[in-house]
């Protein structure tokens, strides 16, 4: 059935309908009614006391001290501290573990070894790669272990 079409069935109850007038004041007090019977909760935020409050500021104002203080450290004691990637070098370039510190540091007699590395395989390193310079290698020196096993790497240039 069309919906623009008039059922004449539904005819009495249009006119029942029209003829119908609520009272004034009755949406009114069935609102006030409805809200004793079902009062408003407070939010969850609201609930907590003011202490939990300042103690949550102060607690995010040592946080944001702390990373600003951690933020102008001397980038050697910070990658020192981290512990984990990136070592300084003897002439103050940046070597990328690809061991753990701990085994290099046991290393007896590592050398340094020249060459050529893929730009996709620095990829996952962060070194920039495009549809362009994909084919291109990079100048890069690895620090090797006794067994051959390469132990850090450090870029020499992205050219």
């Amino acid at each position: 059935m069309d919906t623009n079409e008039r059922d004449p069935l539904f005819d009495p109850l249009r006119a029942d309908l029209a003829r119908m007038d609520t009272p004034r004041g009755v949406e009114k007090e069935l609102m006030q009614a409805f809200a004793r019977h079902f009062p408003r909760k407070r939010p969850w935020y609201r609930a907590l006391p003011a202490r939990a409050w300042a103690l949550a500021g102060a607690l995010a104002a040592a946080g944001l001290a702390c990373a600003l203080l951690v933020a102008h450290l001397d980038p050697g004691a910070r990658e020192a501290g981290a512990g984990a990637l990136m070592t300084r070098g003897d002439d103050g370039g940046l070597f990328i573990a690809l061991e753990p510190i701990e085994r290099i540091a046991r290393e007896p007699a590592p050398r340094m070894v020249a060459t050529e590395v893929s730009r996709t395989s620095l990829a996952t390193l962060g070194v920039p790669l495009t549809p362009e310079n994909a084919g291109d290698s990079v100048r890069a020196e690895m620090l090797v272990a006794a067994d051959g096993q390469p132990l850090a790497l450090r870029l020499s240039s992205f050219n």
